[in-house]
């Protein structure tokens, strides 16, 4: 109680699940209670083993002091206190308790049930003798035995007491062979399968070595479990029905990082000495990739939930309806990836075992987290009784608990001080090197305290979360809901029970001091037994009929279910979002007669990730500043149009437009940061219809973007409306610009030839056009005006142009029936001449050396008043040279060409 400086504070205003509320903060040693000011509202309680991180933030205008905390199930809610004084006192001594020195400090050790709960016997539930006797060692076959070799744990301190092991292999065989593996973890028997006595086993990886050491008890250890359908002395002649070569050894691991292992004198089984046998890796990643993934996803979920709360000026957990989540980041996270990898190797062993009635041995590193994932999930869907609540809690007791997965290092029980943060106030009465002196502080405790965290890994939220897969793809099969799993969650960081406090079975035994946990703490599998939680957890869809294996239905199956490791989806349950907001997500697609239809991601496959789309209602013109594709001739933008025509569509889109929420697009998915380089050709995408929640539109981002709503793919009002605003002023104005510029700068003499070919490199593809060298550009004189030819952004004064009627659209991809039109811009922009007139037909003047080029365009007039580059037919441009035959303008009032 020394840790607890304040007690309760009244009159603090609480901000969670999108509404703020005020109440009493109270704190015991070991919750956090929030009482709030209206008595119909339940109260809130939060242990502090459920608190990840807190934040203490810089006072507000109104002059409250707010602390922001986040929860491992992945809630936010806010505390803001009328003194700093208070917040002070509250985030220590959250601190302090929250951060424990030994398992004896948490919460388990304290609680009892009040009433006591109506199920007991949780801590007996599982007893390995009766559950593989169900299986049937000992009554259907003989081939398997229990052996007492690990009773004091010495054999092996990581696994249980009681091991099942071939009845051919002798405890002083099991003896040599534990050597070889890694923890002394031997290949254990841990499932046989009801129907065809095929086995899943499980172990860590042998200690092969750069030496490549190999071990004769180990491969004759193996080779009796790939041979225990037949119980015989010695090998029989013949085949035997399941010793085939599907028996497979399973590596939990990716390649690489199996073979990397064979430099600290570990590494995998070399397959020459495993006879009968195959090898596969699963390729899991390991606990700190699946830590840092999880991060990933937590990170999103807090960056929407901290945007939407500065965009409506409000505190985390207060605006929770303005949330936008960005699924792309979500994807990219990785997480939905390594549960796919985890499902598909749970699939194999199933197959195998199943199906191909042969032997599975699975391990990974150690054998604790990915071999536990496997192998659990692979008895989940070959055994229909551990879908029953009963069985499922067998199995956690047999395949996590017992075999040592642990649970202390990975779910970081006794957290640490860099879960708390406490930000610099730059705005209050402190100077700056208070400040500064804070930030340090800040820095300093992000990186001391971490060996410990190094452990921690979301290994059994993992496996939770692939259950929750095989409801959605199974809704009928299972026993519990989705609720089951969730508390299940729950109560494996809050502390509550003594079920999940320990390492292995060993220490779980022991205590730290002597005194077994089932003796001191309540267990978890008596609160879900009990009357009030059974009602809650059961599945109203479940059919245990579904599971007869005798039945002859077509659709029958055996009880077997076969997981689709494609089929994956976020918990959206669990992160406390909708399923839409999560994994939702609306593809438009257009026919030919322009009717829009969409439809809902369902997988990984399925949802283009790297799509770009646009602002509805905005037609975009392409870009003439921008290179044409030479090596690809046949594509020309399928929207070309006139500049002039695309800015007023451009312009009136644009209020249609007003309401969508611009989505970030990633670099990685836009080819240039222009913003004409992004849009697609073709017609603009539109909702189907007004009330359609279509995604986000993507917007272009540039690597150095100053927008402070970068990564959160949402905005505010009014950036909602200056951004679309600014994606078509930007499209009209770079289509003006880049002709101004690129073509107002074209030589006019021969004093400043040498400048312009360096301002019109973009348009070509050598950095020179020699002397009689072949290139992609024809260049010819002309020049166009319709109207006026004055670019309201260009700085330039427009210069005078004469006026012609129109010819042909000048993106168009078809030749000018003449080869070459009278140069008219060569006369106007020297300074030298009068204008020729354009009524009357001038013969073409051989250029003089040193003399610029004019262009022409083959195609229709455009009113911008400079002379342009023209795309014929086959889409190369080439100089023209002076041993060229001379061409005459024989129609110059535009009616029409032909040639001498």
């Amino acid at each position: 109680m020394d840790s607890i400086r304040i007690s309760k504070v009244e009159k603090v205003l609480c901000g969670k699940s999108g509404g703020a509320h005020y109440g009493s903060l109270h704190l015991t040693a070991h919750h956090l209670i929030f009482r709030y000011e209206d008595s119909e509202r339940e109260e809130m309680w939060v242990p502090y083993p459920l608190i990840s991180l807190v934040l203490k933030l810089p006072q507000t205008l109104h002059g409250q002091s707010p602390l922001t905390f986040h929860t491992r199930m992945f809630e936010t809610f806010s505390l803001s206190f009328e003194k700093e004084r208070d917040a002070i006192d509250v985030f220590e001594s959250v601190k302090e308790l929250t951060v424990c020195t030994s398992v004896n400090q948490l919460y388990a050790f304290f609680y009892t049930p009040n009433p006591p709960f109506d199920a007991t016997g949780g801590w007996s539930l599982y007893s390995p003798r009766e559950e593989f006797g169900r299986m049937g060692v000992g009554t259907r076959t003989k081939a398997w035995r229990f052996t007492d070799i690990n009773k004091d744990y010495t054999f092996s301190p990581t696994y249980p007491s009681r091991l099942v092991v071939p009845s051919r292999i002798s405890d002083s065989t099991l003896q040599y062979a534990s050597k070889y593996r890694s923890k002394c973890r031997i290949p254990a028997l841990t499932y046989l399968h009801w129907a065809n006595f095929g086995s899943i086993t499980r172990s860590s990886q042998p200690m092969v070595g750069i030496k490549q050491n190999r071990s004769l008890q180990d491969e004759k250890l193996v080779e009796a479990v790939f041979q225990s359908h037949h119980f015989s002395e010695s090998r029989p002649s013949g085949p035997v029905y399941g010793a085939t070569s599907t028996n497979l050894i399973v590596d939990a691991r990716p390649t690489a990082n199996a073979v990397a292992n064979t430099a600290k004198g570990a590494g995998t089984e070399n397959m020459d000495n495993y006879k009968d046998a195959k090898k596969v890796y699963s390729g899991i990643d390991h606990i700190h990739t699946m830590r840092e993934a999880l991060a990933k996803v937590v990170d999103v979920l807090r960056e929407a939930d901290n945007v939407a709360a500065s965009v409506t000026g409000s505190l985390p957990g207060e605006a929770q309806q303005l949330v936008v989540v960005d699924r792309q980041a979500l994807r990219r996270s990785g997480w939905l990836r390594h549960m796919s990898n985890i499902m598909e190797g749970a699939a194999l062993i199933v197959r195998n075992v199943h199906i191909n009635s042969s032997h599975v041995l699975v391990h990974c590193s150690d054998g604790w987290d990915r071999t536990s994932q496997l192998s659990a999930l692979a008895q989940l869907c070959l055994d229909p009784h551990y879908r029953t609540i009963r069985g499922f809690q067998i199995l956690i007791e047999k395949d996590w608990v017992s075999f040592g997965h642990k649970f202390l290092d990975r779910c970081g029980h006794l957290s640490s001080d860099k879960f708390f943060t406490s930000l610099p106030d730059t705005g209050g009465t402190s100077s700056g090197a208070d400040a500064a002196q804070a930030f340090l502080a800040s820095v300093q405790n992000r990186f001391t305290s971490q060996s410990h965290l190094k452990e921690t890994s979301p290994c059994f939220h993992q496996f939770l979360e692939c259950v929750r897969q095989l409801q959605r793809q199974y809704p009928s099969r299972f026993e519990f809901n989705e609720r089951f799993l969730r508390q299940l969650l729950y109560h494996l960081y809050s502390c509550q029970f003594g079920n999940f406090l320990y390492n292995c079975e060993r220490e779980r035994r022991a205590g730290e001091d002597g005194v077994a946990p089932a003796e001191r703490s309540a267990c978890v599998w008596d609160f879900f037994n009990s009357t009030s939680e059974l009602e809650q957890n059961k599945n109203d869809a479940y059919d245990p009929s579904l599971d007869d294996p005798s039945s002859r239905d077509p659709s029958a199956d055996m009880g077997v279910l076969h997981p689709n490791a494609k089929d994956i989806r976020f918990w959206h349950e669990l992160y406390g979002r909708t399923e839409e907001e999560m994994n939702g997500r609306l593809v438009i697609s257009q026919t030919k007669e322009g009717q829009e239809s969409t439809s809902l991601i369902d997988s990984l496959e399925d949802e283009p990730v790297n799509s770009i789309t646009i602002p509805a209602g905005i037609p975009l013109p392409p870009s003439p500043a921008r290179t044409p594709n030479v090596s690809n001739p046949s594509v020309v933008p399928s929207n070309a149009g006139n500049a002039s025509e695309a800015l007023t569509a451009g312009l009136r889109g644009l209020w249609s437009s007003l309401p969508d929420i611009p989505q970030r697009t990633t670099a990685d998915n836009i080819g240039a940061s222009s913003p004409t380089s992004m849009w697609p050709s073709g017609p603009p995408l539109r909702p189907s219809s007004p009330g359609s929640n279509l995604p986000p539109p993507a917007r272009s981002r540039t690597a150095n973007s100053t927008d402070t709503f970068y990564n959160t793919g949402v905005r505010s009002v009014w950036g909602k409306l200056s951004s679309n605003a600014t994606a078509a002023f930007s499209a009209m104005q770079d289509a003006y610009d880049g002709v101004a510029k690129d073509f107002k700068a074209l030589p006019g003499s021969s004093g400043d030839n040498e400048d312009a070919q360096g301002k019109i490199s973009e348009l070509q593809p050598r950095e020179r056009l020699g002397n009689g060298e072949r290139s992609a550009y024809r260049v010819t004189s002309q020049s166009h005006s319709v109207g006026s030819s004055h670019n309201p952004w260009d700085n330039v004064k427009p210069q005078k142009a004469i006026h012609v009627l129109p010819s042909d659209n000048p993106w168009s991809t078809t030749r000018s029936r003449s080869p070459r039109q009278g140069s008219l811009s060569r006369d106007i922009f020297d300074g030298k001449s009068l204008p020729l007139d354009p009524t009357v037909a001038h013969p073409p003047r051989r250029l003089e050396s040193g003399e610029s080029l004019g262009f022409r365009i083959s195609g229709q007039n455009h009113d911008v008043g400079v002379p342009y580059l023209t795309v014929v037919s086959d889409e190369s441009l080439v100089l023209e040279q002076e041993d060229h035959p001379p061409s005459t303008n024989t129609d110059p009032l535009g009616v029409g060409f032909c040639n001498k």
